[in-house]
């Protein structure tokens, strides 16, 4: 393992983003105020809780987890992207560098601004709610694992793109719908019979319930299942990662 080269990609990747540090920051923390103002006061006047949880409360983690997959996918897709784009992507596949280290660098980058960004954000959700965590370890593992997986589709979304359309159409299209339908905002229990089987059918689901259990003790599917979907995309994203890298797909084109 060549960890020097993991350490210059890695920052590399992370002087990019704090050089637009403002912008990166203030556009998803800006975003998830209006969320919280929107869904937390005007729909949480009507909707007091969920389960116990006050519904201010109740749609931190849903927001959270819509921050993180949105910022991770981007991230990793941009970085990877743009060497291809730009012609540079030969020097990391001609340097005494891996996959496995090249992976590390991008992902490991976009996956700590994504968890970063998630950290102002749940500062952020302080001043509107008062939200208590029960599991603050496994509230930071779920995070830290989410961001990874996400950011290794992003990963694999750069390097099978195009164009810069292709690179957006993943996180617009798919992404987001799913976070949406997948109990951000709502709990799967809430919805009749047949449209809650239908919702656990959303990978996301399980990301979410995993995630909001950290913060009230309250899932949607067992902790078990949330764990094992995530670690099971983990490892299908980096089995797909080093056949690209093996075969070259869209690596020289």
């Amino acid at each position: 393992m060549n960890w020097r080269s993991v350490r210059a990609i890695f920052g590399h990747e992370m002087a990019r983003f704090f050089r637009t540090v403002w912008q990166s920051l203030a556009s998803p923390v800006l975003s998830t105020v209006l969320y919280f103002v929107v869904f937390g006061a005007a729909i949480g006047g009507r909707i007091q809780s969920v389960e116990g949880v006050p519904y201010g409360a109740f749609i931190v983690p849903g927001l959270m987890m819509l921050t993180v997959l949105q910022q991770s996918v981007s991230n990793a897709s941009f970085g990877i992207y743009f060497p291809k784009f730009s012609g540079t992507i030969y020097e990391y596949l001609v340097a005494p560098t891996g996959w496995i280290e090249v992976t590390l660098g991008f992902v490991g980058a976009a996956a700590g601004k994504a968890v970063l960004i998630a950290m102002v954000i749940l500062l952020t959700s302080f001043w509107f709610n008062g939200v208590h965590i029960a599991h603050p370890f496994w509230m930071l593992a779920f995070l830290i694992l989410t961001a990874t997986a996400f950011s290794l589709l992003g990963f694999i979304i750069g390097l099978w793109a195009k164009n810069f359309e292709q690179l957006q159409i993943v996180p617009m299209m798919v992404i987001t719908p799913l976070v949406f339908l997948g109990g951000a905002f709502y709990s799967a229990n809430m919805l009749p019979p047949f449209w809650e089987g239908v919702a656990k059918l959303n990978p996301v689901l399980y990301l979410i319930s995993g995630f909001r259990w950290a913060f009230f003790d309250l899932a949607d599917v067992p902790v078990g299942l949330s764990l094992f979907a995530v670690g099971l995309m983990i490892v299908a994203c980096m089995v797909a990662i080093r056949w690209i890298f093996l075969t070259g797909w869209r690596l020289r084109e």
